[in-house]
């Protein structure tokens, strides 16, 4: 998967798992959010979908321990 793509996922990831904060999403609600963006954006792309599910998953998961989905 090329960085540009990583990054994208990331992004989008973050972008969509934050718009749940009206009904208190867990790390795995995020992560499920962030897997089907990341898997979404490498299809798009036409990458490996599996890396990016778990790149997005990841992202979605850790963006409140960053303070980017609060």
């Amino acid at each position: 998967m090329s960085r540009t793509l990583a990054l994208i996922a990331f992004v989008g990831a973050t972008a969509v798992a934050g718009c749940t904060q009206g009904i208190n999403p867990t790390d795995m609600d995020r992560a499920i959010i962030g897997a089907g963006v990341g898997a979404t954006a490498a299809h798009v792309g036409g990458k490996n979908v599996v890396k990016g599910a778990a790149i997005g998953g990841a992202a979605g998961a850790l963006c409140d321990d960053v303070r980017l989905c609060e």
